[in-house]
């Protein structure tokens, strides 16, 4: 069961979730940090690294001074108070600790970790003092990556299946989702969404009868519900939808969270904290529906145009092409061909400048900026009659620029200016889900 930072982001939200998962069972729990605390690090980091020592400790009081406030309003007794209370000094000293003028990556990562740690030990003790059995198991003893940063999933299984032995009697086990060990034993993490990708693993390497994944909304909507009225959660999904809506732009559940869950045939659901009698989403590998589930948006898109007479009957042109953003580490989101030419879609334009200077070797190079990739989810087995037409009616009046289908099962995908993507979303709704 992984809980969200807003999940977890008061003392009534911590009680709230307590009381949820001491009525489930035997359970691991994974916990992100509570709401605004990453963020907050990441700040006194940014402080650190333009050395303004001063500055980042005026930002570090602040944030003690909140846990300070949390401690008060979560524990009853005097014991937990002291407890809680001793266990988050020395945790804000560490930071203090770290905050000087030789600042690197290491440091930053290490501070980057404190909170998760903060709100695994306010909730394992208040489980304590509630008069629950749970045990802490630290995530930096088990999760663990390789020299590819990628999950090490035997060492992972073997250090937390000997972790939860030595606890044999525990009625739950806590732990913090996102940080983890890398391949030289330094303190990491899993990228930003990483307690999602914590809790996939984490089921995987107990297999695990589901991953609940826990957060603000009644699982994962068929549209986007902060852009369009009357969205309504979807029932099922199958893993290949779910990961499509996550790539692009559905911020309930992180992309690479389903794919540990997919290998192992774990099914995922995603609930509500807020509301836990929801059913939510339930994310398996499912049957095909023959509808069309849901559709999302991903924002700050840049396309670029190749087009060359060269190309015309060339071979070796795309390789060419797409070696030029495998060198500067951009990956591509949609692509279209014809004769002449070829688009492509990026979201990282760091390498911008480099990659079209490249890229005006081969051909003439147009760039739209400020676009946005809408993708519509569903059983879009080509063989389904009509589906693709019921999107592309929707799209009557928007300048649509690409579009991508055929290159999975569940999936189209259209290409349109962000100032468009509201209408988009709204006119798809209307004609997918409202008819």
């Amino acid at each position: 069961m992984k809980f969200g930072g807003t999940s977890v982001g008061s003392a009534l939200r911590i009680k709230e979730v307590a009381k949820l998962v001491t009525s489930r069972g035997k359970n691991i729990i994974v916990l992100s940090a509570m709401s605004g605390t990453t963020n907050t690090l990441v700040e006194i980091c940014d402080y650190l690294y333009k050395k303004n020592i001063d500055g980042a400790k005026e930002i570090i009081n602040q944030l003690e001074l909140k846990y300070q406030q949390v401690i008060a309003e979560l524990f009853d007794s005097e014991i937990a108070i002291e407890e809680a209370s001793k266990e988050i000094k020395q945790i804000f000293a560490y930071i203090r600790s770290l905050a000087k003028d030789i600042f690197t990556l290491f440091e930053e990562r290490e501070i980057l970790a404190q909170g998760e740690m903060m709100s695994t030990k306010l909730m394992n003790i208040y489980l304590h003092e509630q008069g629950v059995n749970s045990a802490l198991i630290p995530a930096l003893d088990f999760m663990k990556t390789d020299k590819n940063s990628e999950p090490d999933t035997q060492y992972i299984r073997t250090h937390l299946l000997e972790l939860l032995d030595k606890n044999p009697d525990a009625a739950l086990y806590i732990t913090q989702g996102y940080i983890c060990r890398n391949a030289y034993g330094e303190v990491d993490n899993l990228q930003r969404g990483g307690s999602d990708y914590t809790a996939s693993l984490i089921g995987a390497a107990v297999s695990a009868d589901e991953i609940e994944i826990w957060t603000d909304i009644d699982g994962m909507h068929n549209n986007d519900p902060r852009y369009v009225e009357g969205t309504s959660p979807v029932a099922e999904l199958h893993f290949e939808e779910a990961a499509e809506l996550a790539y692009f732009g559905a911020k309930i559940l992180h992309p690479t969270c389903v794919l540990p869950a997919k290998l192992n045939n774990i099914p995922v659901r995603l609930l509500n904290t807020m509301q836990p009698e929801a059913k939510g989403t339930l994310i398996y590998n499912c049957t095909p529906t023959h509808t069309i589930k849901a559709v999302a948006a991903k924002d700050n898109i840049t396309a670029i145009k190749i087009k060359s007479g060269r190309m015309l009957l060339a071979y070796g042109f795309l390789r060419k092409v797409f070696e030029i953003f495998e060198t500067y580490q951009t990956s591509i989101d949609m692509i279209a061909t014809s004769e002449v030419g070829v688009s492509v879609t990026i979201d990282n334009t760091r390498n911008l400048h480099h990659i079209i200077d490249d890229l005006k070797k081969f051909g003439t190079v147009t760039v739209d900026h400020d676009m946005a990739i809408i993708c519509v989810v569903g059983d879009l087995e080509w063989h389904n009659c009509g589906f693709e037409t019921r999107v592309l009616d929707a799209m009557t009046n928007i300048p649509v620029r690409m579009i991508s289908y055929g290159g999975s099962n569940y999936n189209i995908s259209l290409l349109v200016r962000q100032s468009d993507k509201v209408n988009a979303l709204n006119a798809l709704q209307k004609s997918l889900f409202n008819d």
